[in-house]
C-alpha cells in the first residue's frame, strides 16, 4: 500500500525535469499528498497537459463516492482483470507526478515513517489510473455533481523497500512512463507493473507527523534519529 507521497519541486523544474505540457489548475509544491487530496497527472501523452485529480477511484458505476477512501490504491497483479479497475486498465491510464513516497516499518504497536526517493533525487511517475463520475441523485454529499478521481498501482517491494514494507507503488521513470500512456497491448503494459531494481532507492526514517494529513513543510521529508 501507498498512503502518502510528495511533489516539492516548483512546476517549472517538473515540466523540464520530465518533458511535461502546461499546467491546467493552480499547483504548490507539497511534502504530504494524502488520499481524497488533489493529486498532479498526465493523462493524454500528446498535449501531457497536468491536471488535478482527487486521489482515491470513484467508478462510473458507483452509487456514492465514499468508495474512493477504499481505491486509493490497485493491486498491479490483479490490476487487468479485477472489475473495479479492468476498465480504467484498457483505457484510462495516466501518470501520477511525484519525487518521493513514504512507508511505515511496524514495530510492535508502533508505525515507524520512512521517506523514499530514487537514487538521484529525480522525479517520476506512479502507474496510475482515473475515472470519471457523475452523481445521479445518490451521492452521500449534496451538491457534488461530479468527480474526477485516480487510483495509484502497487506492486510486490524491492529490495530497498522490504525491510519496511512489502509493497510499494509501480515507479515509471522518464524512460518507461509514456509507455504507459501510449501502448494498448495488455501483456506489455501488464511488464511494466512490476518493482524498481534494487538499489534504485534510497530511504531514511522521519517525522511521525507526516501521519497527519494536514502536516505540510519541508522538514517532513528530513532525517531524523533512529530509535
Amino acid at each position: 500500500m501507498c498512503g502518502r507521497f510528495t511533489l516539492t519541486l516548483d512546476p517549472g523544474e517538473l515540466q523540464e525535469a520530465l518533458e511535461l505540457g502546461p499546467f491546467l489548475q493552480l499547483y504548490q509544491p507539497r511534502y504530504n499528498i494524502a488520499p481524497t487530496q488533489p493529486v498532479a497527472l498526465v493523462r493524454d501523452p500528446e498535449t501531457r497537459a497536468i491536471e488535478l485529480f482527487r486521489w482515491g477511484l470513484v467508478p462510473s458505476w458507483a452509487k456514492d463516492i465514499s468508495i474512493g477512501n477504499q481505491m486509493i490504491n490497485a493491486r498491479g497483479e490483479s490490476v487487468h482483470e479485477k472489475p473495479s479497475f479492468r476498465s480504467a486498465f484498457k483505457s484510462r491510464r495516466c501518470l501520477i507526478l511525484a519525487d518521493g513516497f513514504y512507508e511505515w516499518r511496524k514495530e510492535g504497536k508502533l508505525s515507524i515513517p520512512y521517506y523514499f526517493q530514487l537514487e538521484n533525487g529525480a522525479p517520476f511517475a506512479f502507474a496510475g489510473l482515473w475515472d470519471d463520475w457523475e452523481s445521479k441523485g445518490v451521492s452521500s454529499l449534496p451538491g457534488v455533481p461530479g468527480l474526477t478521481t485516480c487510483t495509484l498501482i502497487t506492486t510486490s517491494a524491492n529490495g530497498d523497500v522490504q525491510p519496511i514494507h512489502p509493497r510499494m507503488p509501480v515507479i515509471l521513470t522518464k524512460e518507461t512512463m509514456w509507455d504507459w500512456l501510449e501502448e494498448s497491448d495488455s501483456r506489455f503494459l501488464m511488464s511494466l507493473l512490476k518493482p524498481l531494481p534494487e538499489g534504485s532507492l534510497l530511504a531514511h526514517q522521519v517525522s511521525r507527523d507526516v501521519n497527519t494529513p494536514q502536516s505540510q513543510g519541508k522538514y517532513l521529508i528530513e532525517p531524523v534519529d533512529e530509535g
